[in-house]
């Protein structure tokens, strides 16, 4: 006994379904594809689908339509096509572009030996689609270079070392210590490692750039913007009281944010409006337990470890750094500016993911950042080779990152904050750093790898223990950009019901 198409089980449908879906898929376009350089890492694409492609996903949309399509004064799946293509000509089209853009596009990915690194340059409302003749369509995309892998096997690299002595726990001490201070009025002039307020007053030939108000700075030698430095603050502010006002000139980074400005001299006036001493905590038994251990001697062990993860962070950066340079000598290939200019604030988050996982503090962490920004183009740009020369080695040595190798970097981050693993995992997460974890870990991988093959010379390593720099997250000429450890009040509100296990 037949049954008519109103009879149809849900069985019947299902099984429908799912031969039309395989029909499509196993359907190949017979595109003409043209393939051209226009620049660094940049390909314009044109693509040329047949009518009789346009015409097989024309019928494929109209059918299915007409399977489905509820139009008043028809049974679902009665309605003429005639009708179908007049009433829902706008969608037909809509949805035969989208189909055909989507097929063809990943067909052009398989069959071609293009990497694309961002989506392409695509206006696709602006395509018009006739079933009667061939679609064309044009692009351009921003692609991975292509380049031939150097020889990372067997490499001498020199691995700098250092034991941490107990003269270097005594130096960084103070440091340490200084994060948990109180800031006191004082009356006599200002030293250094006292502590400022300021009001501070840009200008270029007479024209006001930027005027800040109230910033509490630590006095030491150098005072770094994000985008200039001032190399003799200690020496100009040392000895001021209240009420005092220092003038200088400062030359803005030649990679400054702000084009006109860059390599300008300028003049900086600072107005004093207060002088404060740094009074370092009481260790007692209350601020032992405040920062979580049971007594000085294991507050100089954990110093120590601090320290010996820094020496290690620098040894990793340093054999780093060979390994890099040695691998990327060959890397003359240029990368488009805006690729790079877009990779600024990623390259900043890694680098400050490291440092984090290396233990060092807000106060030094907002240093690099400044001076990563003064140089944001040319160190992007070297950032990004050093990725794609990385990344390939990983593909070809099938480097992967585990979720557990993740979780362990979280929790290690986690115990040198302070914090509960959840809270920072929110935390990177909602910054969009989680991806840039993985790929930070992925390209450790790679290096250790390859370290694993070298052949090491051991030099003594010369490490800063004490900093000379005070950092301000603020540009001279620019718009200041939120510092990568700014504290987002929001992350208490999410971590508001964790009882702190983990």
């Amino acid at each position: 006994m037949s049954t008519s198409d109103d009879s149809m089980t849900p069985a019947d449908e299902t099984a429908g379904d799912a031969a039309v879906a395989e029909q499509s898929e196993a359907y190949r376009l017979s595109l003409d594809v043209q393939i051209e350089d226009v620049g660094p890492c940049r390909k314009h694409i044109r693509v040329r689908v047949p009518q009789t492609d346009v015409r097989h996903f024309y019928d494929e949309v109209v059918g299915d339509l007409s399977d489905k399509a509820s139009v008043p004064g028809f049974r679902v799946g009665h309605v003429p096509q005639a009708l179908i293509q007049k009433r829902f000509r706008t969608e037909i089209a809509d949805d035969i572009r989208q189909k055909i853009l989507m097929e063809s596009l990943e067909q052009i990915a398989d069959d071609s030996n293009i990497d694309p690194i961002g989506e392409p340059d695509l206006d696709v409302a602006e395509l018009e689609i006739d079933p009667d003749s061939d679609f064309e369509y044009d692009f351009e995309v921003e692609v991975r270079p292509d380049f031939e892998l150097p020889s990372y096997d067997g490499l001498t690299i020199k691995r700098p070392v250092r034991e941490i002595s107990d003269e270097d726990v005594a130096a960084y001490r103070t440091q340490f210590l200084s994060q948990y201070g109180e800031r006191v009025p004082c009356a006599e002039p200002a030293s250094l490692e006292d502590v400022l307020t300021l009001s501070v007053n840009f200008s270029h030939n007479g024209r006001t750039l930027r005027e800040l108000e109230h910033i509490g700075v630590q006095l030491r030698p150098v005072l770094q913007f994000q985008d200039a430095d001032v190399p003799n603050f200690g020496e100009l502010m040392t000895g001021v009281v209240p009420g005092d006002v220092r003038e200088t000139e400062i030359t803005v980074s030649l990679e400054a944010e702000n084009l006109e400005m860059r390599g300008e001299t300028i003049q900086a006036r600072f107005t004093v409006e207060e002088v404060r001493q740094l009074k370092l905590p009481e260790i007692n038994a209350r601020f032992l337990e405040r920062i979580g251990v049971d007594s000085e001697e294991d507050l100089d062990s954990g110093i120590r470890q601090m320290l010996e993860r820094r020496v290690s962070y620098q040894q990793r950066q340093r054999t780093r750094e060979q390994v890099l340079e040695k691998i990327t000598d060959s890397a003359d290939w240029d990368l488009p500016e805006k690729l790079v200019l877009r990779q600024v604030e990623n390259a900043l988050r890694r680098e400050v993911l490291e440092m984090q996982q290396a233990g060092f503090t807000t106060r030094e962490i907002h240093q690099r950042e400044n001076e990563i920004r003064q140089n944001a183009v040319s160190t992007t740009r070297q950032a990004l080779k050093e990725h794609f020369v990385l990344d390939r080695i990983a593909e070809t040595e099938n480097i992967e990152v585990e979720e557990n190798e993740l979780q362990i970097e979280i929790i290690q981050m986690a115990i040198q904050s302070g914090e509960n693993p959840r809270r920072v995992r929110s935390r990177l997460q909602k910054r969009g750093m989680m991806e840039n974890l993985e790929a930070q870990l992925r390209e450790r991988k790679a290096v250790d790898f390859i370290l694993e093959r070298a052949t090491f010379e051991d030099e003594p390593l010369d490490m800063e223990i004490a900093s000379t720099t005070e950092s301000v997250s603020a540009a001279v000429c620019g718009v200041s950009v939120e510092s990568m450890t700014a504290t987002d009040d929001s992350d208490d509100d999410a971590e508001a019901g964790d009882s702190g296990e983990e």
